[in-house]
């Protein structure tokens, strides 16, 4: 993350917020499941296999597999220059779609998937060597690197380096805060909301042409 400037750290930020707001949206409605921690996900398969059996794990195993999916399709689409912006128009699009099927079949689970997809795509924004070099939906990744830059500041070798992660989490439990009292106008409305801003998102980045981290 050390990487990132400070215009990217500011729309990881923003991102971070989105993902988290629409993490605790997907919680509420499925009932305690994640659409962009996976790894909550990964374990609550595993004790509902052997407490409820295996058609009680489909719907979780199902949500990280579009997760990955998402993944994949975002860095696909967006290897490049301003096909970037197309990958978070594409977040923005599946959640959109997603709020409408919540309209249409509030009792339709798989409309999650499209929210899963989604969060997965937008970790795909700062790749570098095969890898994300900074983890927009997921907070262990960004608590780890928050443990290594606090060992950094205690034996002196970094002064500042505890901040990006400290300020990335804070913005994803931010946005999970602000995803819980939205949720209270209505699922539907919850998830336009934060399809209208990643659209908008969207837009700025393609207006620039490319995201506007170093090389």
């Amino acid at each position: 993350m050390r990487d990132v400037t400070r215009r990217g750290l500011l729309l990881s930020l923003l991102l971070g917020g989105v993902a988290g707001y629409v993490d605790a949206i997907g919680f509420i409605e499925t009932g305690g499941l994640f659409v962009s921690f996976m790894s909550g996900n990964s374990t609550q398969s595993g004790v509902e296999v052997i407490e409820q059996g295996a058609t009680a794990v489909i719907l979780p195993l199902s949500l990280v597999a579009a997760f990955v999916v998402g993944v994949t399709a975002g860095a696909l689409i967006g290897r490049q220059g301003q096909r970037r912006a197309w990958a978070v128009a594409a977040s923005a699009a599946a959640v959109a779609i997603s709020a409408v099927l919540s309209f249409l079949l509030p009792d339709g689970p798989w409309r999650f998937l499209l929210l899963a997809a989604a969060m997965g795509a937008l970790n795909t924004l700062y790749l570098a060597e095969g890898r994300a070099r900074v983890a927009i939906t997921y907070a262990t990744g960004t608590l780890v690197s928050l443990g290594l830059a606090l060992a950094a500041l205690v034996t002196g070798r970094s002064r500042s380096e505890w901040q990006r992660p400290l300020l990335l989490w804070g913005a994803l439990a931010g946005g999970a805060v602000v995803g819980a009292a939205a949720h209270r106008l209505g699922g539907e409305v919850a998830l336009l909301i934060a399809a209208v801003v990643l659209g908008v998102v969207a837009v700025a980045l393609a207006a620039r042409r490319r995201l506007p981290i170093r090389p």
